[in-house]
């Protein structure tokens, strides 16, 4: 038996993950609407709000290559509790603050703990996911992603209201009700992480720590990164700019709502049939494929097309994104030493929060120069240049269009169990008689 039959049977921690990622993610995508609006309601400009707004991904920066190298030689489950409560945390105690600095230090707790959950939830999709399967465990978890992305908006607004003045202790309540809804995550934490057989960090195979240039030196990790950074990127200014394009054609912001929630859904969709998509045109191409085709789609969204038109851009467009951010991790884990997978992954979160830092602030200014098509036109050449950088590794690999193109590091005894260490240990092949012989693999 292969490791990837050993593997293949009991994925509920999968689906665990899942679903604490939903609620964790649906926290977050309810409680930062929610911040600028109790912003708003204590007196904050635009300014203050965006100050308030970058602290939460500017904060992560300075932490999170040193929680990737504690998880490269620790385990992760202790990331994904105390991120789960520092969002809850975050949450409810910007409901309760009475002032600006005060918003914007729960902000970055916020973030922070965001920050610590997403690294240990993909280090232990990383651990526990036979090489060939993790396009598609990645894939899966992000539909949590996607999913709170979905949910949480509409939540928000469901609860904020501006009539006679009560935004002030609406946008509370809201942010009282997003830190409940984290805390829920805690229901679907337990076991998801593998105890050790062997050593206590159960993966990486021990060893000085690889220095951060050498890993962005490794082939695939800086076009896995900038694709994830543009992906992001793309995501954050469709959702700020969508609104705009709409003001200026007349669109109804309910039409607004529904056509950013088709762009989700397509996005879901997209992520349910990674695995088959991967066997059709190979990773690599897919990758290519996705970001020249969101590359170009980004560009169309400034012609003035009917509104039937642009929704079924912002379909194709949703089902191209989905592509990127499980691809990405699987990209950078497979390109990464071994044991500095999780800093690798640390890097790619680095990239996608200076991503969410500077390309809404380039955006802005764009829009103000040139008007609202400019951060369109900026995200296709992003998305296109990452499909660029995508193919040039792909044949810097020897094509690398199978789903296990590239270098694969072997799996760890933790993840792919028993079948697995048999695989691993070394064998001796003796051509005479009477010594061991490598028995051939069964089917």
């Amino acid at each position: 038996m292969t490791a990837t039959n050993t593997t293949r049977p009991g994925r509920s921690w999968l689906l665990r993950l899942v679903l604490t990622f939903s609620f964790a993610q649906g926290a977050v995508s309810m409680a930062r609407p929610a911040v600028s609006y109790r912003a708003l309601a204590l007196g904050a400009d635009e300014r203050a709000v965006g100050v308030i707004t970058a602290v939460y991904a500017l904060l992560p920066l300075l932490v999170a290559v040193p929680l990737g190298r504690r998880t490269d030689h620790g385990r992760c489950a202790p990331l994904l509790v105390a991120g789960v409560a520092l969002i809850s945390g975050g949450c409810a105690l910007s409901g309760l603050a009475g002032s600006l600095p005060a918003m914007a230090a729960w902000s970055g707790v916020m973030g922070l703990g965001h920050l610590c959950f997403v690294i240990g939830a993909q280090s232990i999709v990383a651990r526990r996911s036979a090489p060939e399967d993790r396009d598609r465990n990645f894939g899966h978890f992000t539909i949590g992603a996607s999913l709170g992305q979905l949910i949480g908006p509409v939540a928000a607004g469901l609860v904020i209201s501006e009539h006679d003045g009560r935004m002030a202790p609406t946008s509370a309540t809201a942010l009282l009700v997003s830190g409940a809804v984290a805390a829920v995550s805690y229901a679907s934490l337990w076991r998801l992480e593998q105890r050790p057989r062997t050593a206590p960090s159960g993966a990486p195979a021990a060893g000085p720590p690889v220095a951060v240039r050498g890993i962005l030196r490794t082939r695939g990790v800086p076009a896995g990164i900038f694709m994830s950074l543009a992906v992001l990127s793309a995501t954050d200014i469709l959702t700020a700019y969508l609104p705009v394009i709409g003001e200026d054609r007349a669109i109804a912001p309910t039409t607004i709502g529904l056509l950013l929630s088709l762009r989700a859904a397509a996005t879901i969709a997209c992520r349910l049939v990674m695995t088959p998509m991967i066997r059709w045109l190979g990773r690599t191409a897919l990758m290519v494929v996705s970001c020249a085709l969101a590359g170009v789609l980004c560009g169309g969204l400034v012609l003035p097309v009917p509104v039937w038109a642009l929704a079924a851009m912002l379909l194709a467009l949703g089902f191209c994104l989905g592509v990127g951010q499980p691809l990405s991790m699987t990209t950078v884990v497979q390109a990464a030493p071994e044991r500095a997978r999780s800093t690798a992954l640390a890097l790619r979160l680095t990239g996608n929060r200076l991503g969410q830092v500077a390309a809404p602030a380039g955006a802005g200014l764009l829009a103000g120069v040139a008007g609202t098509a400019a951060p369109f036109v900026l995200l296709g050449a992003l998305l296109l240049s990452s499909a660029a950088m995508a193919g040039r590794t792909g044949r810097a690999r020897g094509g690398g269009t199978s789903p296990g193109a590239g270098r694969v590091p072997a799996p760890a005894a933790d993840e792919a169990g028993p079948a697995a260490e048999e695989e691993a240990r070394p064998r001796r092949v003796c051509h005479g008689t009477g010594g061991p012989q490598a028995r051939p693999k069964g089917p």
